[in-house]
């Protein structure tokens, strides 16, 4: 199989599909990689290195999608690439198409075989290829929400960890999974006062043994949120529900009820976000005040640590990409239940429930 890796388009997304470590799988095991020419630059590997692991360095993205059966990259394609995918190709990358209706139709439309890492799904509930962002992003929200309540970033002043005879910030995580957890070992650790809401009280038990009582558990309902949200100096947006759109949980009351500098930032914007005011930002302009309140959501958070990010993504896509391109897309899905839920779009059809429940078209199950 001839697999491409195109250059990301995103803004500051420096992220990359596949490693020289990945190249050099890959074509042990027969295939030909074609890369971008500096499609790894962001992330530190260059042209000479992905040669060196035995790639084939190509000019231009129209050439790489002309030529190869799959596409591997990390975010969904823009719209100056939507000419490019081919009726049959395999695109292998986040796609979140609960927020992308015209992607999501445009993948139909072309009959690409659509595969998205965030809804590979094990038969625990965990999902192995979005755990490693996730963790990315949710120490990330704790470290920007303490550079924007810096006093010359526009927030109200505060450090995290306070200092002796000083208060601490208030910092409240909605959602206490990966995202929420990272969010809150970084939080901790700086000193803040911490509370996570959940509505799995299994997790929150979870969390209160891990974190042996240095942050507050409170069981997630309107008024919990409310009150905590109210106080907060940093809020933190984690939730997520699997291929769905987030459902929104902080209002625009609560924002409002919130201090002026006080700061936000949702890491579930790129599902839609789970705080009413929230908006899609860009890393080259991040953020934006609504009632006084600093709001971050940028939705390729990890884009801006790549070096960090592109081993990590590349460390759990790899198994699957390489049954993907040993068996094709059908034998793989078929021998994998994981890599099945995983399966988002195929023959022009919506083959994932929750993407076509939330953008309300047809759904098409998958018939293996």
């Amino acid at each position: 199989m001839i697999i491409g890796v195109p250059k990301e388009i995103k803004i500051s997304e420096n992220r990359v599909g596949l490693t020289e470590a990945g190249v050099r799988q890959y074509v042990s095991e027969g295939h030909t990689v074609i890369v971008e020419k500096d499609a790894g630059v962001g992330s530190g590997i260059s042209n000479e290195q992905y040669e060196k692991a035995g790639a084939k360095i190509i000019d231009t993205k129209k050439e790489v999608y002309a030529k190869a059966d799959m596409i591997q990259k990390v975010k969904e394609p823009l719209p100056d690439e939507y000419e490019l995918m081919k009726e049959n190709q395999i695109l292998y990358t986040y796609l979140h198409l609960a927020a992308e209706a015209k992607l999501t139709k445009v993948l139909c439309e072309r009959k690409v075989k659509a595969i998205a890492y965030e809804t590979i799904q094990l038969d625990n509930g965990s999902l192995p290829l979005l755990t490693p962002m996730s963790e990315v992003a949710g120490r990330m929200a704790t470290q920007i929400g303490a550079f924007y309540l810096q006093k010359d970033h526009g927030g109200k002043g505060i450090l995290m960890g306070g200092v002796t005879g000083v208060k601490p910030a208030k910092v409240t995580i909605i959602g206490g999974g990966v995202v929420g957890t990272n969010a809150a070992k970084m939080a901790v650790g700086l000193g803040a006062s911490v509370t996570i809401l959940d509505v799995n009280t299994a997790r929150l038990e979870y969390l209160d043994d891990i974190f042996q009582g240095r942050c507050m558990t409170l069981f997630s309902n309107a008024k919990n949120i409310e009150d905590s949200v109210k106080e907060s100096d940093l809020v933190v947006g984690g939730v997520l529900i699997t291929g769905h759109k987030a459902p929104t949980l902080v209002s625009k009351e609560m924002i409002s009820s919130m201090a002026k500098g006080s700061v936000v930032v949702d890491v579930a914007v790129d599902q839609g976000g789970c705080i009413e005011t929230c908006r899609p930002t860009s890393h080259t302009s991040p953020t934006y005040e609504v009632d006084g309140v600093i709001h971050y959501c940028v939705p390729n958070m990890p884009g801006v640590v790549p070096r960090t990010s592109t081993y990590a993504l590349t460390n759990v896509t790899l198994r699957y990409g390489s049954m993907i391109a040993a068996m094709g897309v059908e034998d793989a899905v078929a021998k994998s239940p994981a890599l099945l839920k995983g399966l988002n779009v195929y023959g022009g059809h919506v083959v994932y429930e929750p993407v076509a429940r939330d953008l309300h078209m047809e759904y098409k199950p998958y018939k293996i």
